[in-house]
C-alpha cells in the first residue's frame, strides 16, 4: 500500500480521538469521519510501517449509527469528534476506549460497569473559552493547530453564550479593540472566556488580554448587562502578557460586578473565580460525584482528597466523614476551597496548599492515616512517587481514583496493583459528549481485602 491508493475498507473500531479503523492487507488504516459498520471508499494519505492513515473519499455503504451532522464547522473544529453518530455508538465507543486501556496498558482483565451516559449531548457545558481571530471572530481552534474556526453558534453551549460571543464581536468591530497577534505577540484581546453557574443562572464575562486595561469596557459592560440582565455577576480581564499558549494568566481585575459566582454542586455551594477549576458539565459531575462517593463509603472515616480544586468531591462527603483533608496546588483554588467550606458550614475540613506528592509525603511524615484516599489528578494522572507514598506510607482501605485520560488511569492501575492494591472496579461517566474524552470512577482496594 502507498500514498495516494484508492481503497475499500470497512471500519470495524474507533480510536480514542474518534476516527474510524479498518483493515487492509494486515494493515490498520485510521479514517476520521467514518463510523463502525461503515464500508467506505478510503485515499490513503500516509503510510508507516504498520498503519496508515486515510481520508473518507466516498460512503459505499453507510453504518446503520450514522445520522446527519447538525454542525457547519464540524469537519474543521477541534471540539466534537462524533456528531457524525448517534450516541448510543458513542456511549460504546466509550466503554470500549476505557476497557482497552486498562486490559493493553494496564495488563488487568476486568470488565467496565456500564457507561452513565450524559443526561444531555447539546448545551451541556458551563465555560467556554473562544480565542479571537485577527478579524475580530470568535471560534475555536482546528485541531492539531492554532487556525481559529469561526463559530456562530456551538451546539455545546449555553444559547446565552452564543449571543454574548456574537454581540461582543460587534462591540470589538465598532470599537477598533485591537486582537493579539501570536507571530509578532502584539494586540489587546486574545481570548473571550465565559462561565455560567447553571443552577443560580449567574454570569461571569473574562476577557483575556495582553495589557492591563481594556479601552472601551463601559461599552461592553452595558451589551453584557443588555443580554444577560440581572444574571451578569462579574465582568473581568484577565491580564496574560506572557507569549505562551497558556490562556489564563495569573491576574485578575475586576471591571463589574463580584469577583466569582456561585453555583451548586451536590448540595455544596461553589465559589468560582476565573482561575477556579470546576467540572465543565455540572449535572454530570453530581453523578461521577455521588459515584466516588459511594466507592469511598465515607461514613465515619478519615479521607485525604488530593488534587483537590476548590475542594468539591471532599466536601460532597463531608457530611458523612469524620474528616476531610484536601490537598492542591494552586493557592486561589486553596482559597476557594477554604471559603466553600465556611460558606457551607463545614467544620471538619481542612486544606493544604502543595502539590499532591509533598503533601502526601509531609502527612506520612505527620503520620496521618486516611482511610479513604481520592485522586483527581490531571490528563498526565499520578507520578509513581505519589503512588507509592498512598499505597506504602497511608496504605488505606480504598483508594478511588477519578480520571479523565484512560490510558494515565490504566498505567497507574498497574503500578498501584504491584504496590498491592488491586483494580476492584471502575465506571466510565460521559461528561463530554460528542467529544474524544471520558471520565472514569475507579476502586482500588488492598489485596488482603479483595473479596470483603
Amino acid at each position: 500500500m502507498k500514498k495516494n491508493d484508492i481503497i475499500t475498507l470497512e471500519i470495524t473500531d474507533l480510536t480514542v480521538d474518534g476516527s474510524g479503523v479498518g483493515k487492509y492487507d494486515g494493515m490498520a488504516v485510521f479514517v476520521p469521519l467514518t463510523a463502525v459498520g461503515d464500508i467506505a471508499e478510503v485515499k490513503i494519505l500516509k503510510v508507516k510501517k504498520s498503519y496508515c492513515f486515510g481520508k473518507l473519499e466516498r460512503l459505499i455503504t453507510p453504518s446503520a449509527s450514522r445520522i446527519n451532522q447538525d454542525c457547519a464547522v464540524f469537519n474543521r473544529c477541534g471540539g466534537c469528534v462524533t456528531r457524525h453518530i448517534d450516541y448510543k455508538a458513542e456511549c460504546e465507543a466509550k466503554q470500549n476506549k476505557v476497557y482497552s486501556a486498562i486490559k493493553r496498558i494496564g495488563g488487568i482483565e476486568l470488565l467496565p460497569n456500564p457507561i452513565i451516559p450524559a443526561e444531555k449531548t447539546e448545551r451541556y457545558r458551563n465555560k467556554a473559552q473562544y480565542p479571537v481571530s485577527l478579524e475580530g471572530k470568535a471560534g475555536f481552534f482546528a485541531k492539531h493547530s492554532h487556525r481559529i474556526i469561526e463559530c456562530g453558534t456551538c451546539l455545546l453551549q449555553p444559547e446565552i453564550f452564543d449571543k454574548i460571543v456574537n454581540r461582543t464581536e460587534q462591540w470589538i468591530s465598532d470599537n477598533s479593540i485591537s486582537v493579539y497577534n501570536e507571530q509578532t505577540h502584539s494586540g489587546l484581546l486574545r481570548h473571550i472566556y465565559l462561565r455560567i453557574a447553571e443552577k443560580t443562572g449567574e454570569i461571569m464575562f473574562t476577557a483575556v488580554i495582553n495589557g492591563d486595561s481594556l479601552p472601551q469596557s463601559d461599552k461592553l459592560i452595558e451589551i453584557l448587562k443588555d443580554i444577560c440582565k440581572e444574571n451578569l455577576k462579574s465582568v473581568q480581564i484577565n491580564i496574560n502578557k506572557d507569549d505562551t499558549n497558556v490562556i489564563l494568566g495569573e491576574e485578575c481585575k475586576v471591571l463589574y460586578g463580584e469577583k466569582y459566582i456561585t453555583d451548586i454542586l451536590c448540595g455544596i455551594k461553589v465559589r468560582l473565580s476565573p482561575l477556579s477549576f470546576y467540572q465543565v458539565n455540572r449535572v454530570m459531575a453530581e453523578k461521577l460525584y455521588l459515584k466516588a462517593r459511594e466507592l469511598a463509603d465515607p461514613l465515619g472515616k478519615n479521607i485525604l482528597d488530593l488534587y483537590c480544586g476548590a475542594g468539591t468531591i471532599g466536601l460532597s462527603m463531608a457530611d458523612a466523614a469524620k474528616s476531610i483533608v484536601g490537598v492542591e496546588i494552586v493557592p486561589q483554588a486553596v482559597e476557594d476551597a477554604k471559603f466553600n467550606a465556611e460558606n457551607n458550614h463545614i467544620t471538619n475540613a481542612r486544606f493544604i496548599c502543595a502539590d499532591a506528592k509533598t503533601a502526601a509525603a509531609q502527612l506520612a511524615k505527620e503520620k496521618y492515616k486516611p482511610d479513604v484516599v481520592i485522586v483527581d489528578p490531571p490528563r498526565k494522572g499520578c507520578s509513581e512517587e505519589l503512588l507509592i507514598t498512598v499505597s506504602q506510607d497511608f496504605s488505606p482501605e480504598r483508594i478511588v481514583y477519578i480520571s479523565c485520560d484512560p490510558a494515565t488511569l490504566a498505567r497507574d492501575a498497574a503500578i498501584l496493583n504491584q504496590k498491592g492494591y488491586i483494580l476492584k472496579e471502575y465506571t466510565p461517566v460521559d461528561l463530554f459528549p460528542r467529544t474524544a474524552h471520558i471520565e472514569c470512577c475507579a476502586l482500588f482496594v488492598h489485596i488482603s481485602d479483595i473479596n470483603s
